[in-house]
């Protein structure tokens, strides 16, 4: 298993991930980035679907998306596919974000066939955010899209999501489109492998 060591403050851990590095995040001490397993499985996906039920009230709880429903297959076993977790130093969860292959369920967006992935449930734990973790995440989902030879990253948000498009804005991404998907106003975003410094 390889550690990635970040100034002493952010551990990666990771047994497919060659070694790099993060920027340093002080007032992230003794968080820890891993991949997720298959016998994390049990307190990640409750806490996936616990984040998704307060950010979206609207849709009906009881009716899991397909990703979630089958998490390990989506998100574990697919070649182009990771999921990662942030836990503190009590080994509590703090934050997760994944990373899925692209399924064109969005005709619209004229994406062609580059390799591609959506970027999807990034959920920091209130007491976490704006300390710089979605950012520690998202760059540890970058170096595993590297590995895979990744890219394109695709992502869509929505406006109600305060700070959604800020952050991912900040983090390289360009808007593709802006409209209406099932009834909610959505932005669709991209990023290209290659332009991330």
């Amino acid at each position: 298993m390889n550690i990635f060591k970040d100034s002493g403050h952010i551990l990666i851990e990771n047994k497919r991930m060659s070694k790099r590095s993060l920027p340093a995040q002080p007032q992230l001490k003794n968080i820890t980035i891993s991949r997720v397993e298959e016998e994390d499985i049990d307190v990640v996906l409750p806490y996936v679907i616990e984040f998704r039920k307060q950010l979206f009230p609207m849709l009906d709880s009881n009716k899991l998306p397909k990703d979630l429903l089958a998490f390990s297959a989506v998100y574990l076993e697919a070649e182009a596919a990771a999921f990662l977790q942030a836990k503190d130093h009590r080994g509590n969860l703090i934050g997760v974000v994944g990373m899925s292959a692209y399924d064109y369920r969005f005709p619209h967006l004229d994406i062609d066939r580059r390799k591609t992935v959506e970027v999807a449930r990034l959920f920091v734990d209130p007491s976490y955010r704006r300390s710089g973790l979605g950012t520690a995440l998202f760059k540890g989902l970058v170096a595993v899209a590297k590995e895979k030879s990744i890219e394109r990253l695709y992502l869509h948000t929505h406006p109600f999501l305060a700070g959604a498009y800020e952050f991912w804005g900040k983090q390289g991404f360009q808007l593709k489109d802006f409209c209406n998907e099932s009834n909610f106003p959505t932005i669709h975003m991209e990023l290209f492998i290659d332009r991330i410094a």
